[in-house]
């Protein structure tokens, strides 16, 4: 199976702490890989390095077999890596519309009808945008922002999708729903690396797994091989 994305011997962090030493992983096309592993483990710092908020000090980040260690935060989004970060992404002084019609315009490639299916499709798929299109992202809850997040991943057609901690103080109805949207996501053979304390949500969707600790892969296997592990112990909600 080819490699959408590689890291290869990635060492980043903030002034003069290292948080990833050497790192190294490869996320296949088409599947689902899970980040998992206690706090401070680097998991966050992963994907805003593959994103371009954070430079990678030495390495190489490579999507479709090429390096993109100089390319911007823009134009890594605009060769399809998408980062829906911890807190939310949306624009929060613009409405729930503005902000879909914003990232359906930025996806290349696609015309007029694909955007107006998309849109249908998330607003099926999130009844409740659909109910507030004209309100203020800022004045959403936090389960109606995430779901927001993830419908704007949806439109700009993304090659990787960087998911951190989507479910992060959720109520768990709501957690369910944003999962049922990254499993249509990776049906349309959307490549997601995703970062979550739910286990169960992240060994269900998963295709493979990596555990981080102090910066670096301690294990990558199947996630039936982590099911029940000791290796996860204390870190994440089952």
């Amino acid at each position: 199976m080819a490699q959408r994305l590689q890291l290869d011997s990635v060492t980043a962090g903030y002034g003069r702490i290292e948080v990833l030493r050497n790192l190294s992983f490869s996320v296949p096309e088409g599947s689902v890989c899970a980040l998992l592993g206690p706090n401070g483990a680097g998991k966050t710092t992963t994907l805003s390095t593959i994103s371009g908020l954070l430079e990678a000090r030495r390495g190489r980040i490579l999507l479709d077999g090429r390096s993109i260690n100089r390319l911007t935060t823009y134009e890594r989004a605009s060769r399809g890596i998408i980062l829906i970060p911890e807190g939310r992404g949306v624009f929060p002084g613009l409405s729930v519309h503005d902000n879909l019609d914003i990232a359906a315009h930025a996806a290349r490639g696609v015309n007029d009808d694909w955007r107006r299916e998309q849109l249908a499709k998330v607003l099926e798929m999130f009844p409740r945008l659909h109910e507030r299109e004209d309100q203020r992202a800022g004045t959403l809850s936090g389960g109606e922002q995430q779901m927001l997040a993830l419908s704007r991943a949806f439109l700009a057609k993304p090659k990787v999708l960087l998911l951190d901690e989507i479910s992060m103080g959720l109520a768990p109805q709501v957690v369910a729903q944003l999962f049922d949207g990254v499993r249509r996501l990776r049906d349309e053979g959307v490549t997601i690396l995703l970062v979550e304390q739910y286990l169960t949500y992240a060994l269900d969707l998963a295709d493979v797994c990596y555990v981080m600790a102090k910066g670096r892969i301690v294990f990558a296997g199947e996630p039936e091989e982590l099911r029940g592990s000791s290796s996860l112990a204390g870190y994440a909600t089952a």
